[in-house]
């Protein structure tokens, strides 16, 4: 069988796109058979070609980090209508909602954290202010008080719920950028107590959530005294919060 048929037999559903962007990335013909094996063994496409397209732009990927999704688009909409003049990537993973909002908002002070190394140094080929430790800990103190927009787009899914994903992301992204605790919303609400102190008066804190989990998420952004509201896509939940 030739790339196209063995990448549809696999599952793949553009299976002539993927061949095409995997061909692009081959540096020889024996490393292009690697990339299709392990396309057809489930590695993510995006890991495998070393870049995901989000919002437009190209932005590097490397294995284990977690992909940006398209739902998370409305996250980086949401924030640069803002217009903040200080904005952090929190959770970042690739950093991919930083870069964006660095290329959108030129003359902003871009900052981004996460706490899994891998996710950090992937960020850091992406945007220049990346920093390694939990949640608001890996910020420069300085920051405290003075963020415009917090993005976090932490993990959600629910512990129990991680075995049911798709392999793509269950084998292949770190468990920490997926697992949200109990009811996926253990990470969210640590980051909506700490923000209050982190962002400026008037200041936002952005997070995507699924509808399930939405009034949940909107309760927890309320008990840490943000005024919060839901704002929906076609394909996706973020909660809003106003300190």
């Amino acid at each position: 069988m030739n790339i196209v048929e063995r990448l549809r037999a696999a599952g793949c559903v553009f299976a002539e796109e993927e061949a095409a962007l995997l061909e692009e990335a081959a540096e020889s013909p024996h490393h292009l058979e690697e990339l299709v094996t392990h396309r057809v063994n489930g590695l993510p496409l995006e890991h495998a070609v070393g870049w995901a397209m989000f919002c437009g732009q190209r932005i590097v990927v490397t294995r284990g980090v977690f992909v940006p999704r398209h739902r998370t688009e409305l996250l980086v909409d949401l924030a640069a209508d803002l217009n903040p003049a200080v904005v952090v990537d929190l959770c970042c993973g690739s950093g991919a909602v930083g870069a964006v909002l660095q290329h959108r908002l030129p003359d902003a002070e871009v900052h981004a954290a996460d706490i899994d190394p891998a996710a950090v140094a992937c960020a850091r080929q992406n945007l220049v202010n990346v920093y390694e430790g939990d949640l608001f800990d890996a910020l420069p103190a300085h920051l405290r008080g003075q963020i415009d927009v917090v993005v976090a787009n932490v993990p959600y899914v629910p512990t129990l719920d991680i075995p049911f994903m798709p392999v793509e992301a269950r084998d292949h992204e770190a468990r920490v950028a997926l697992d949200g605790g109990v009811d996926g919303l253990e990470v969210l609400r640590r980051v909506a107590i700490q923000a209050t102190s982190w962002l400026r008066p008037g200041g936002h804190l952005l997070s995507e959530t699924s509808e399930r989990q939405a009034p949940a998420a909107l309760a927890a952004f309320a008990a840490a005294g943000l005024t919060a509201e839901l704002v929906t896509s076609e394909d996706s939940n973020a909660v809003v919060g106003r300190r």
